[in-house]
């Protein structure tokens, strides 16, 4: 074995965000990904700017190691494609609201009957059940009503949306937990079964802290801007030219820190004595560390903080994230080659296995790319008229 999923097929119904990230994590891990798109028109995500050669790079960045057949599933003859990939597939993956592929017959319990062995995954806006289940939803719904957004932001500010569609990301990345757990389980039972998984729920799962803050009070969680609800310092600092995040709420890295800084007034004062007071006082802990770190540069405080063992890193924008060189030798910012848009560069894989390792096989798909091919497979010789 060369790939650790090159076993599995998956027929993939999604669209935008959540479902194509989904399977591309099993993509990259060799999984044969048949993606199922509209004529003429494909996933919505195709036509999110900015396109390159008439291709969407959003669009590229997700859906890498897969191939796309155009199926219109309200034809009988397509449908029928459809079904067929289904009756040959370990996993379908689908993130329409509830109800919409039962309509199409292509539904869980529709193709259980046929292919007992199935795993089905749901990837919607508040899941299957529960009286929000019919809703549409989006990352902007789920980090708002899952208390994400209430305490993102500074003290006095408004909710924040995160400006990254988290809630989408990690939907994904629980929907692909899930099928791997299926698929593990599948090995003992012989059996298929339902994955359901939600924006909503992704969002909330991030609410570690918040959570058990509100099981030991009742209180709501509230903003702290840049502080940690459990920890200081653990923020970001201004500098001389940037900006630095330092996490030192340990005694030992207190202490480390304050030789570095050379600042015995802090290390003597009891407001900061120990982590629980310097938490009770941190907006006053940040405006006593910051003239120190004001003074020289991130470079100097970088590497100064480094070599005594305090994790410290630099605030970087997306252009130093992509060209820095941990990035490279990481490999998390790959060139290939895209037969419309040339050589593009794809986030790489952030899973690395020592025997099977992920490889990013193919680029993104053209719409209906591979149509021929796989009806070929199916035994069809010619496209249905």
């Amino acid at each position: 074995m060369n790939e650790a999923l090159e076993d599995i097929r998956i027929i993939d119904f999604t669209s935008h965000i959540s479902g194509p990230f989904c399977t591309m994590l099993l993509g990259d891990m060799g999984a044969d990904v048949i993606k199922i798109e509209r004529p003429g028109k494909g996933d919505n995500t195709r036509h999110i700017r900015p396109l390159i050669g008439g291709e969407s790079a959003a669009f590229m960045q997700i859906n890498r190691n897969k191939r796309s057949i155009a199926l219109d599933l309200k034809a009988a003859a397509d449908l029928e494609i459809a079904l067929r990939l289904c009756d040959g597939a370990d996993v379908v993956v689908e993130n329409f609201r509830p109800g919409t592929l039962d309509r199409l017959g292509l539904g869980f319990e529709q193709l259980r009957t046929r292919n007992p062995r199935l795993v089905y995954c749901s990837i919607s806006g508040f899941g299957q059940t529960g009286p929000y289940s019919e809703r549409g939803g989006f990352d902007l719904m789920a980090q708002a009503m899952s208390g994400l957004m209430s305490i993102c932001g500074d003290v006095d500010g408004p909710p924040m949306r995160l400006p990254i569609a988290i809630s989408d990301m990690c939907g994904g990345m629980y929907a692909s937990i899930g099928i791997l757990t299926a698929l593990n389980a599948r090995q003992t039972t012989g059996a298929g079964q339902l994955v359901d998984t939600s924006l909503l729920e992704a969002a909330m799962s991030f609410s570690v802290y918040e959570a058990a803050g509100f099981n030991a009070t009742g209180d709501a969680p509230q903003r702290l801007g840049q502080a940690h609800r459990g920890s200081a310092p653990y923020q970001v600092f201004k500098t001389q030219d940037g900006w630095i995040t330092i996490g030192a709420a340990t005694q030992r890295l207190w202490g480390r820190l304050c030789d570095v800084l050379q600042a015995e007034e802090l290390r003597n004062d009891e407001r900061f004595k120990d982590n629980p007071n310097r938490v009770s006082n941190h907006l006053v802990l940040a405006e006593k560390l910051t003239p120190y770190f004001i003074e020289k540069d991130t470079a100097h405080w970088e590497q100064a903080l480094s070599e005594v063992g305090i994790p410290v890193g630099p605030v970087r924008t997306y252009d130093e994230v992509f060209t820095n060189e941990h990035t490279i030798a990481r490999r998390m910012f790959n060139p290939i080659v895209h037969p419309e848009a040339g050589t593009q560069h794809l986030l790489g894989i952030p899973v690395k296995l020592s025997a099977t390792p992920g490889k990013i096989r193919r680029p993104a798909p053209l719409l209906d790319e591979h149509g021929g091919q796989i009806r070929a497979e199916l035994g069809i010789v010619s496209e249905p008229q």
